[in-house]
């Protein structure tokens, strides 16, 4: 794997990604330092150090019950879901997009993945466009913060 990969500039342009991909299958989001990096590790349990049997990544594919809503708002969700990674693990975390296919359930329920092919960075200013996204929307929702107490 290789960490020079195009990078998406917007929010619009992960969207079209999805889009193209039939609605998302198989394409995962990895906050990491990069598929090099991955490619030598595997995720851990953080409560008890057990090495996992993939990567944890959030999936981009859109869920039947999503129903007709903005894909945009799915995918800014998406995209919000981990970045907390990056206060807890470096600035040098980032998101990034890899086609994958799910091998496990991690000890959250999220889905485990082999990287079958990483396909892009996402550019932090996607990042402010994700918040932009969920504030506009934001009104009747609960509380979307991650972090852990």
């Amino acid at each position: 794997m290789t960490d020079a990969l195009p990078e998406l500039h917007s929010l619009d342009a992960l969207v079209t990604l999805v889009t193209e991909a039939d609605n998302g299958a198989n394409l995962y989001v990895r906050w990491s330092r990069g598929p090099a990096l991955d490619e030598q590790t595997s995720s851990r349990d953080e409560l008890t150090g057990v090495p996992l049997p993939g990567l944890s990544a959030n999936p981009l594919r859109v869920e039947q019950w999503w129903g007709d809503r903005s894909l945009r708002l799915w995918v800014a969700r998406r995209l919000h879901d981990y970045r907390h990674l990056r206060e807890i693990r470096g600035a040098d975390v980032r998101p990034w997009v890899a086609r994958g296919r799910e091998v496990a359930r991690g000890p959250d329920n999220e889905p485990l993945i082999e990287v079958c092919r990483p396909v892009a960075w996402i550019h932090p200013d996607v990042l402010d466009e994700v918040d932009a996204t969920l504030t506009e929307h934001r009104a009747d929702w609960g509380p979307l913060d991650r972090t852990p107490s």
